[in-house]
């Protein structure tokens, strides 16, 4: 029986397409799942595609003890419990890459409709108004651009920016080189200071959660605009709000929120709504085609290499290796406890059964290890099973 893959949340048909012309069973879900739904649903699959609404707890992958791998068709993956993921064995692979022209681009777009004040005009039009006026509308020429987080996304807005004749400034917790005349900046509070424009590019992590509180809105300059396309929990709504009624923030644009809608039947509510100059779109910065369809392949080229080679390059949760198609022989793949001894103990069973190495590749994090050998045994079965049956294995397959 060919092996099965549950894709929920829409995620782009090429994704579909490359997944079973390579002989898997593929089924589809349109929306997310709810933890029982996705416990039921994963025991008849042995690997789980998702975009960022669907919950993978430590409870769902406990009880999926089966689940080979998961790719998030996106780019965050803290909807997914990585160390517990990482402890039973299951890599965890994203799109780090294929969607950050398309927030980029979302970026600028708004950078320019906050400092033309478009929001308001186009609402004014709509009702009826013709509210002509140059008051508070700017060019974005000339004005500097703070980028909080240097990485995929917010080195391609560092670049479109400076094209459009912005200054650039940054800030990372880790030392990144500048792209053309951007310049590093080295505290978020220098940045804030300085910058008309605070786009956010991070991740959530502890450290970034409520990153621009009071105290920070506090510190940007008078009439200042905010982007955040990141995380929802990186931003203080309530402090946010506050400061734009008072007119101390000129305008925000907010694609990503605390709380979101579970699908779009489900009413969204903000305090940023009916503030003026304030841009809210739906978790969209990633929303093109182009970038849905890159993604797909790219998540899709990930399980594919786990599944068929054992490479697991790219995981985020899991020690990388980067292995050759198998050319003939047996190819075993073993997750185990990262304890002294164990690559000795498989190397043993696998010289008693007669069998002849041809390739082993081996890689460790302070949990576990992962070791793919290439072996030459006409029965490999017999080994496959001693090897499960080590105390220190996790997970053991035979490709």
């Amino acid at each position: 029986m060919p092996m099965k893959i549950l894709l929920l949340e829409n995620i782009h048909p090429c994704a579909h397409e490359i997944l079973r012309d390579q002989g898997f069973s593929v089924d589809v879900e349109k929306g997310a799942l709810s933890e029982a739904e996705l416990i039921k649903r994963l025991r008849d699959y042995q690997a789980l595609g998702i975009r960022s609404k669907t919950e993978v707890t430590a409870n769902v992958l406990k009880e999926s003890p089966h689940l080979l791998t998961i790719g998030a068709f996106c780019i965050g993956t803290n909807q997914i419990h990585l160390q517990e993921a990482n402890k039973l064995g299951i890599p965890v692979f994203n799109a780090p890459h294929s969607n950050t022209r398309s927030v980029a681009e979302l970026v600028l777009a708004e950078m320019i409709a906050l400092s033309r004040q478009l929001g308001d005009a186009n609402s004014a039009a709509h009702r009826g108004d013709w509210a002509k006026s140059a008051k508070g509308a700017h060019e974005v020429r000339g004005k500097c651009i703070g980028i909080v987080g240097y990485g995929h996304i917010g080195t391609q807005v560092s670049v479109l920016a400076e094209s459009l004749g912005l200054r650039v400034i940054f800030y990372d917790i880790i030392k990144k080189l500048p792209l053309g005349n951007a310049r590093v900046k080295e505290s978020l509070d220098q940045l804030l200071k300085e910058a008309d424009f605070v786009t956010l590019h991070v991740p959530e992590t502890q450290l970034t959660r409520n990153m621009i509180g009071p105290a920070q809105l506090k510190m940007m300059r008078q009439g200042s605009f905010l982007i955040n396309a990141s995380r929802g929990t990186v931003v203080d709504i309530p402090a946010l709000a506050q400061a734009l009624k008072s007119g101390h923030i000129g305008g925000a644009a907010v694609d990503v929120f605390p709380e979101e809608p579970q699908n779009n039947d489900q009413k969204f509510v903000t305090e940023l709504q009916n503030v003026r100059n304030v841009l809210l779109t739906p978790h969209i910065g990633g929303s093109t085609e182009e970038a849905q369809e890159a993604i797909g392949r790219e998540v899709s080229a990930s399980l594919l290499m786990y599944l068929q080679t054992g490479g697991t390059l790219g995981a985020v949760n899991f020690p990388s290796i980067a292995v050759p198609p198998k050319t003939g022989g047996s190819r075993l793949v073993n997750v185990h406890k990262n304890v002294p001894g164990v690559l000795g103990q498989i190397n043993g069973i696998v010289s008693k059964a007669g069998a002849n190495i041809r390739a082993q590749y081996l890689s460790t994090d302070p949990n576990i290890g992962y070791v793919v050998v290439d072996m030459e045994l006409d029965s490999p079965r017999p080994v496959y099973e001693q090897i499960v049956a080590l105390p220190t294995s996790i997970k053991t397959a035979l490709l």
